[in-house]
């Protein structure tokens, strides 16, 4: 807070030091007080001169920006405090830099009591609510408000010095800048702070924006400081819409250089809307597979289990299927075992039986579906068709049901005597060849 107080100070110090130097410009000229000076000779002016003379002002009438002016109740305070002290003279005299001081001065104490007095109050008093939001307000709210203080300080101590003309309209654009900037401050610290507390509630209630709300967040304050920015300029009198009208023409040519960033701008936007997935979710687009680690303007991050990170264009996240396996509530397992062609059929029966009870008994086994068939005749085996559903979809989980009912499965067929089938071929020789063969064996 002392660094703080000592910036403020520092910068009221220089302004009035600006405001000291451009006063005694202005006290060296004419005071409409002072004495009328001895009436000079008329000056014939010729009809092309004047003619000259009126265009070259018409044409900085058109030129130069449009006067500003400092806020009236600043104007009204000041008039206020020179009737106060019965100042009339148009100089500077020793009374308007006392009163320059005060007003310094006065904004410091001022801010000092703002800080400490009415938003400790008020700090005190929003720790008694249920929501921590006005805690939040409160707390970024108050070094905007201080600096606006300050400023207005500074300002009104400058306002009582009589400058010059070039000084007058400085301080004015001054004036005009500096009170655009601070408000625009407050409001955007509110906003950030109201954003920032939407985000907390959004990820304490587990919904689906909370993902997406760094992104919304940076979107909607790049809006704003650009909104600010054109207010600033248009109130210090310039054409903002001269400016907008050549920023069009100019985003053409921006478009057509941009195609590749503005299409995943727009696949961010698809993203966001459609929430197919969100931080923390394991996810399959395209060919990639991994843990969303971010949801970017331009890309969305991937961790894949070889802990490597994949940074996918949101282009192509909108563009290809994208496959959450976060979000299925079950897991399939689609598997085939093969037996023996030694197999007799009441064998096969009896192990397709076996293979149903160990499922139906195995509490990891969703229940909803269980399937078990002798389903083809292969080339070398006796093929059974196993498919059920693992009532966990964690991956870890889901593998280690398998693993038990596989070892329970083989258990089940070498109870019964039988044999899990391998790819095997049998040659058979017939004519001149096997009867060499059968000689030789001889």
């Amino acid at each position: 807070m002392k660094m703080t107080y000592c910036k403020g100070l520092l910068g009221a110090a220089l302004l009035l030091g600006a405001g000291w130097l451009h006063a005694d410009e202005a006290s060296s000229a004419q005071s409409p007080l002072d004495p009328a000076p001895a009436a000079s000779a008329p000056t014939a002016i010729t009809g092309g001169t004047e003619q000259a003379l009126n265009t070259s002002a018409a044409a900085a009438s058109k030129v130069a920006p449009a006067s500003v002016r400092t806020p009236d109740f600043l104007e009204h305070t000041v008039d206020s405090a020179l009737k106060l002290f019965n100042v009339r003279n148009s100089g500077n005299t020793p009374t308007h830099y006392v009163l320059a001081a005060l007003f310094l001065v006065g904004a410091i104490l001022l801010r000092r009591v703002v800080t400490l007095v009415i938003f400790g109050f008020f700090k005190r008093l929003a720790k008694h609510t249920e929501t921590t939001l006005d805690d939040e307000l409160f707390a970024a709210l108050e070094t905007p408000v201080a600096t606006l203080i300050v400023v207005a300080g500074s300002v009104c101590s400058l306002k009582v010095l009589k400058l010059s003309e070039t000084g007058d309209r400085a301080l004015g654009y001054g004036v005009t800048v500096a009170f655009s900037l601070v408000f625009f401050w407050i409001l955007l610290r509110a906003f950030d702070t109201m954003l920032d507390h939407v985000h907390k509630l959004a990820v304490a209630r587990g919904m689906g924006v909370a993902a997406f709300m760094p992104w919304i967040k940076k979107s909607l304050i790049t809006i704003f400081v650009i909104f600010g920015t054109l207010i600033t300029i248009q109130s210090l009198g310039y054409d903002v819409k001269a400016f907008l009208a050549g920023l069009g023409i100019g985003g053409l040519a921006f478009a057509l250089a941009a195609q590749d960033t503005i299409a995943n701008l727009f696949g961010s936007v698809v993203v966001a809307v459609d929430q197919p997935f969100k931080v923390g979710e394991f996810v399959r687009i395209g060919g990639f597979e991994g843990t969303v680690e971010d949801i970017g303007l331009r890309s969305t991050k991937l961790r894949t289990g070889a802990r490597t990170v994949i940074a996918i264009p949101n282009k192509t996240v909108a563009a290809e299927a994208v496959t959450n396996l976060t979000r299925m509530p079950q897991r399939r397992v689609d598997q085939t075992i093969g037996l023996t062609y030694d197999t007799t059929p009441e064998q096969m029966e009896v192990v397709l039986e076996d293979i149903r009870r160990i499922l139906r008994e195995d509490s990891g086994v969703h229940q909803e579906l269980i399937v078990v068939n002798f389903a083809n005749y292969g080339a070398s085996s006796l093929d059974i068709q196993i498919v059920f559903f693992a009532a966990d979809p964690n991956w870890a989980k889901h593998m280690a049901l398998r693993e038990r009912i596989n070892l329970k499965i083989m258990k089940a067929v070498l109870a019964r005597g039988l044999s899990f089938a391998f790819p095997t071929q049998t040659v058979v020789f017939d004519g001149p060849v096997a009867k060499k063969l059968a000689e030789r064996k001889a």
